[in-house]
């Protein structure tokens, strides 16, 4: 893969003024610190392509089918996708403990390498049954305990992470490289999946064997992506927490001090709560991730459970799906920099909402096979980079600077929880069959998407446009079209 998205930014990050302070080593000049930002903002890049190979191997569709192969029951499926969510729960943690360290960098590295590591313990579990013969269960087991572990230690980097990239891309740039970056991160899953899905399938012990050889791969893949973080620009939090002025007085400055060790916990806490705009998006970001994980673990355990169809189709799909994701992300991008975040979301996500209707109609025959279930991934696959895009940047928009990374955490925990929660109710409803199963389960996912886009309505974005400029957007009118209309109404 070339750099060559990065070079676009070039020309942009030559005129943007809003670079937000970053600590940056002593006083460089502009050229200076825009060429430090263009070589970090590729290497955040590289890193992405690399932890897209890893994430994909450790928590997509191969663990699935690995857990499938296992002969694991829809609960355990259910908690695949439920652990990561919890572990979110300690973000908050992560954010005030990145925050006391001087240096991103290295707290990054502290955080996501032993975390990644971890994953060899299950590859020399996997080996042992080429020369014992293991329970099943008990590698579904030891395969969601080491899931846990690395996603609990694996948190606590996560809003330092998120906080050093928003320190690192300009305001106004954001939906523009997070579109690029994101799209680096589909043509990889695009290229990858089907390839390391052929490589399990295809292996000469079997695709559990073949999954153990995948894994090493992934767990090297992903301790090449922290290497390219050598080459960002380290962020000091606390130097760039001093840059950010106070916000206004509030009940904290008015009372005397009576210690000389200052508490950042309890201001924070109450500037959270008097923040009605951040407390509206986090009501809609935890009823949306609540709703969407009620069936999204379900469908790739769909396809390979009820349908009986292969894993090598169920990746093929899957690379489709990426395949859309990488065309669409860049437009999205784009058009979330000209129009704001909000109004795309509210559009984009009554799409979004119904599309696990669409999944009812599909079955093992050949017209699914061929033409319905490669559309419903490539629909998913354009209209989710529009969600998982604009939900970022608007999360960025919404937080404060200061203390950004406690901000982040708190929102990450909240979401963990309901999609947590969403995910272990879908697996428990999953298994009654009486009351529709998973098909019944995709219905009533839904009903409780669209209810979830309700507190977006109330979410301010500066900068944001309203519904009807997207539509103008998307669907220009044809040139004269306007003015022909202006003259009919004024007759």
């Amino acid at each position: 893969m070339r750099l060559e998205p990065i070079e676009t930014l070039s020309s942009p990050l030559e005129t943007a003024p809003d670079l937000e302070p970053i600590a940056l080593p002593p006083e460089p000049s502009p050229s200076e610190s825009k060429q430090v930002i263009r070589r970090s903002l590729a290497a955040s890049t590289w890193d992405g392509v690399f932890a897209t190979v890893f994430s994909n191997i450790t928590g997509g569709v191969l663990l699935s089918n690995f857990l499938v192969e296992l002969q694991a029951s829809p609960t355990e499926i259910g908690f695949l996708a439920s652990i990561p969510m919890l572990a979110n729960l300690l973000q908050p943690l992560g954010a005030m403990l990145g925050d006391r360290f001087s240096s991103r960098h290295y707290y990054c590295l502290w955080v996501y390498g032993p975390s990644r590591l971890i994953w060899l313990m299950l590859v020399g579990w996997i080996g042992l049954t080429h020369w014992q013969r293991v329970d099943p269960q008990v590698l579904v087991w030891w395969t969601l305990a080491i899931l846990f572990v690395t996603h609990v230690v694996g948190a606590l980097g996560s809003a330092a992470w998120l906080s050093w990239m928003a320190a690192l891309v300009p305001r106004r740039l954001r939906g523009r490289y997070f579109g690029i970056r994101n799209s680096a991160a589909s043509l990889t899953n695009l290229l990858a999946v089907p390839v390391l899905g052929v490589m399990v399938t295809a292996f000469p012990g079997g695709s559990i064997q073949g999954f153990g050889v995948v894994l090493l791969l992934g767990v090297a893949a992903g301790i090449i992506s922290l290497g390219f973080q050598y080459w960002i620009v380290d962020v000091n939090p606390q130097l760039q927490q001093a840059a950010v002025p106070e916000p206004e007085a509030s009940v904290a400055e008015a009372e005397p001090m009576v210690t000389t060790v200052p508490e950042l916990s309890p201001p924070v806490w109450r500037l959270m709560a008097q923040n009605r705009n951040f407390l509206l998006f986090l009501l809609y970001f935890g009823l949306w991730m609540f709703a969407v994980n009620l069936s999204a673990p379900f469908f790739n355990l769909y396809m390979l459970d009820n349908l009986a169809i292969g894993v090598n189709w169920v990746t093929v799909y899957n690379s489709l799906g990426a395949g859309a994701n990488l065309l669409m992300l860049i437009l999205w991008g784009k058009l979330a920099d000209r129009i704001g975040n909000r109004v795309i979301l509210l559009g984009v996500g009554i799409l979004v909402a119904v599309t696990p209707l669409f999944w009812l109609g599909t079955g093992s025959n050949s017209l699914s096979l061929w033409l319905w279930l490669p559309l419903l991934h490539i629909l998913a696959g354009g209209t989710w980079a529009a969600i998982d895009l604009c939900n970022n940047n608007l999360q960025l928009g919404v937080a404060p600077v200061r203390h950004q990374a406690t901000y982040f955490g708190i929102t990450a925990a909240i979401a963990g929880v309901s999609g947590a929660l969403g995910t272990t109710a879908g697996g428990f409803l999953a298994e009654f069959t009486n009351y529709g199963g998973i098909p019944g389960l995709f219905a009533l996912s839904a009903v409780v998407r669209l209810v979830a886009l309700c507190p977006l309505l109330f979410v301010h974005e500066q900068r944001g446009q309203p519904l009807h400029e997207m539509m103008r957007v998307l669907f220009p009118v044809a040139p004269g079209q306007g003015a022909t209309k202006e003259v009919v109404q004024q007759e």
